[in-house]
């Protein structure tokens, strides 16, 4: 029977992760990094499991060259760290999912052997002592959370020699006791200094040169993070936007500069854009940019709390919009302007209502 390759990518730090951080916003985190590990897929690995922080991928019949392994390992490493990367430099999120997400690491486990599989419901699974084994040797002694290790049955295979070196791997040998019996494996801790990591779009950071069109004050008797979680967290937003029938957004993605969604209103689709302007660092700010709300050739709208204590805070909201033809001014100034600030302000009516249904505090301050 030919042998078979075992690859589990399995994400270090999950375990403390979860159990001290936000769980919606840890679980989208996890779930966006195991869909990148699943993309930069390039050896056409079967995955025959998502176990919980793992992938428990697999390739039948079948051992790829030493060259195309390796290459395979660096390329989710490469993925992973600079998904990580992005997500540090585009949060806006202030929770702790997402301020300690980059504290994340990657282990990546690879074994081979004849496989055999069980049919369960019509479903077929890699069984057998090679998966236990596989599974066994992501419980090592190997003083690192950010390694590759490869059993000495793969290395034999790929003819990888025990002291290879190269600007991103260099292996040593390691041995575990399983169950009594020895298991020897190649290992080498991965310095992502030496990853050729993505680029990704940089953040919007939008200047004003002139004041807000539009600004309106309220107070909530809710803490600045829950009113905070309420405007970004997609989800929500038919809870208390007036007027949109449907928003599209990924369900699985943590907001951040540069997400995108999509309101529809009476058929039509408008697209916004995550962005941010500056404010003091103790006030949290979401913003959004949609370049075509008739009859403006732009729109800015910005959210900026200001906590006043642990159970309160104030809301502001600015909305900054560009017209660029003599007809967009004018249609602005015969009606546009009121009705579309109306249904603005009723929204934030509908915010602060919403959130005084678990503590009654919301006060207007001013508005125009």
């Amino acid at each position: 029977m030919a042998k078979s390759l075992l690859f589990i990518p399995d994400i270090s730090g999950f375990t403390n992760f979860v159990q001290t951080t936000e769980a919606e916003h840890s679980q989208h985190v996890i779930a966006e990094l195991l869909e990148v590990l699943i993309k930069a897929n390039t050896q056409d690995l079967k995955l025959a499991e998502v176990e919980g922080d793992a992938l428990f991928f697999y390739k039948e019949g079948q051992i790829p060259s030493q060259e195309k392994i390796l290459a395979q390992i660096e390329s989710m490493y490469t993925a992973f760290y600079s998904h990580l990367r992005m997500m540090e430099t585009n949060r806006i999120c202030p929770c702790n999912a997402c301020a300690t997400a980059p504290n994340l690491e990657l282990k990546i486990v690879l074994h081979c052997g004849e496989m055999q599989f069980l049919t369960v419901q019509g479903n077929r699974k890699p069984f057998g002592e090679i998966v236990i084994q596989a599974h066994r040797l992501l419980k090592n002694s190997i003083k690192s959370d950010n390694y590759v290790l490869i059993s000495n049955a793969l290395a034999q295979e790929i003819k990888l020699a025990s002291d290879y070196e190269s600007l991103l791997f260099q292996f040593q040998k390691g041995v575990d006791l399983y169950d009594g019996k020895p298991i020897d494996y190649l290992f080498a801790n991965i310095d992502v200094t030496q990853l050729k990591l993505h680029n990704f779009d940089a953040p919007i950071l939008y200047k004003p040169d002139l004041p807000p069109d539009f600004t309106k004050a309220v107070k909530i008797g809710k803490s600045a993070y829950e009113v905070y979680e309420m405007i970004t967290n997609y989800r929500h937003r038919h809870k208390w936007v007036k007027g949109v029938d449907e928003f599209k957004y990924d369900a699985n993605e943590v907001t951040r500069t540069g997400t995108e969604h999509t309101c529809v209103i009476n058929g039509r689709h408008f697209d916004f854009t995550t962005v941010i302007k500056e404010v003091p660092a103790h006030q949290l700010v979401y913003g959004e940019l949609t370049f075509n709300p008739p009859p403006v050739e732009r729109l800015y709208q910005f959210y900026i709390l200001d906590p006043i204590s642990e159970t309160s805070c104030e809301l502001t909201v600015e909305v900054y919009w560009r017209t660029k033809t003599p007809l967009q001014k004018l249609l602005m100034l015969i009606g546009a302007k009121k009705q579309m600030t109306s249904g603005l302000s009723a929204s934030i009516d509908n915010l602060v209502d919403l959130m005084r249904q678990k503590e009654p505090l919301a006060e207007e301050l001013d508005g125009q």
